[in-house]
């Protein structure tokens, strides 16, 4: 579920927008006014949420990109494995395999909390808490 359309000139850094169906942090936004009767244009820098791969986007001001919904949970790790992670929630305690970054390899172990994100119902673990 889409919680709503925002133009590529109000894609400000920080703010998560769809590309391509994935979701992407928006690192930065220039945007260019051209002459008379010309167009501004967008020039977005975008790390995605759970590949962490870099997009580079031109597009005019007036492109339209869906704002995903995220849904910010709370975990116990179970098990930690190769790529991924089995995780508890805190909530409903129902429990869940969840891909992690590179990043927290070293800091992942049983019995810690972490963060996981729900983005349109793709799941993985953001942060350790």
């Amino acid at each position: 579920m889409v919680l709503k359309l925002i133009n590529a000139t109000e894609a400000k850094p920080g703010s998560t927008i769809n590309i391509d169906g994935e979701p992407y942090i928006v690192r930065s936004n220039d945007i260019s006014k051209t002459g008379k009767h010309g167009h501004a244009k967008c020039r977005i820098e975008a790390v995605g949420v759970f590949n962490s791969k870099k997009k580079v986007l031109a597009v005019p001001g007036h492109e339209r990109f869906e704002v995903p919904m995220i849904n910010k949970k709370k975990g116990q790790i179970l098990n930690v494995s190769n790529g991924t992670a089995s995780v508890m929630d805190l909530e409903s305690f129902e429990t869940l395999e969840l891909s992690y970054p590179k990043e927290l390899k070293g800091e992942l172990a049983p019995e810690k909390q972490v963060e996981y994100w729900d983005v349109e119902g793709k799941k993985g673990i953001r942060r350790v808490l």
